[in-house]
């Protein structure tokens, strides 16, 4: 099997749970952002959302962070690879948007890889 190519860019994965809005106004800013409401998973469990991510080699973005960080540790016990999850407390959209922008231009998918981040760790001080 091929090594993957490395990535700059985060390619982000948003949740059922998310505002479909997030994902159109970031790709009106140039970021690979796609929905899960844009792609009709609006019921799968927490685990398929996850395997979808990784599959498409996405980062999560999520606001459920009681079944998203026992999906994360159990990923990295079992030495899994994935594209990272973001955790969220549901906010304002636009403190929503803000935060997603200070990640994305800040981080790169090669440092997001098999990470867990908070969405708060990047509002703004």
């Amino acid at each position: 099997m091929a090594a993957e190519e490395p990535r700059l860019l985060i390619a982000l994965f948003t949740d059922a749970d998310v505002s479909l809005k997030l994902a159109k106004q970031l790709r009106e800013r140039g970021c690979d952002a796609v929905s899960a409401l844009e792609l009709g998973r609006y019921r799968p469990l927490d685990q398929e959302q996850l395997d979808f991510a990784v599959s498409e080699r996405r980062t999560i973005l999520t606001f459920n962070i009681r079944h998203f960080t026992p999906l994360f540790e159990a990923y990295w016990k079992a030495g899994k690879e994935h594209y990272s999850v973001i955790v969220s407390d549901q906010i304002a959209f636009g403190e929503l948007l803000r935060r997603m922008l200070n990640l994305l231009n800040t981080v790169s998918a090669d440092e997001m890889k098999n990470n867990l981040k908070y969405l708060g760790e990047f509002a703004e001080r």
